[in-house]
């Protein structure tokens, strides 16, 4: 298994459909994409139980990391690698009461301040942004790169960035050193094998 480290790719319930999702991860991971997180807003647990196993198992398969975000219970259910919350989903003690024996990520926006407290109440990684305007997400607010420097000097806990990032500036970000970078748009949109080779390449350079 992975670590928190790398390209994370994010899906989307438009981009990535149950249909045609695990076919498109398994062209991300196999050229070179270290996390995977299922994002569906739309589906209830029951629903995407079936893909959420073959994601995971693909993932294990594959040496990578697979995330579910805010389905505490299916996460628990299916045991998968980690789950991810946000400010509008579960709090962190009850998820951890919840799924116990993996990772679980927090988003944090903009604010150390959240991070430093995610961190002490048992975060295993937290997530920042959005730092360009986000096609999957509009109404994100848009924060400043230095977060991430900030962060990376306050935290031990891994560093994500995500948020609006794709091959034109995710050198920008990466010079900010986070552990990951997040995307949706800049992978599955078009060619997805091509897309993550030059994402890590620009990560890397």
């Amino acid at each position: 298994m992975r670590l928190l480290k790398g390209l994370y790719v994010i899906t989307d319930d438009t981009l990535t459909p149950d249909e045609t999702v695990v076919a498109q991860v398994e062209r991300s991971l196999d050229a070179g994409a270290g996390i995977v997180q299922y994002r569906n807003k739309v589906h209830t647990d029951e629903q995407v139980e079936a893909v959420c196993r073959q994601l995971q198992d693909l993932c294990r398969e594959k040496g990578a990391l697979f995330v579910i975000d805010d389905r505490p219970y299916l996460a628990h259910k299916i045991a998968a690698d980690g789950l991810h919350i946000g400010k509008d989903d579960i709090k962190l003690e009850e998820a951890r009461k919840i799924f116990t024996q993996g990772i679980i990520g927090v988003s944090c926006y903009g604010s150390v301040r959240l991070a430093r407290e995610a961190e002490e109440e048992g975060a295993d990684y937290v997530a920042f942004g959005s730092f360009y305007p986000s096609p999957t997400k509009p109404h994100s607010g848009v924060v400043s790169k230095s977060v991430l420097r900030k962060a990376k000097e306050a935290l031990r806990i891994p560093v994500c960035a995500i948020g609006g990032i794709n091959l034109e500036n995710i050198s920008d970000v990466a010079r900010e050193s986070p552990d990951m970078i997040a995307v949706v748009s800049a992978v599955f949109k078009g060619d997805i094998i091509n897309n993550t080779y030059r994402l890590i390449e620009r990560m890397n350079r």
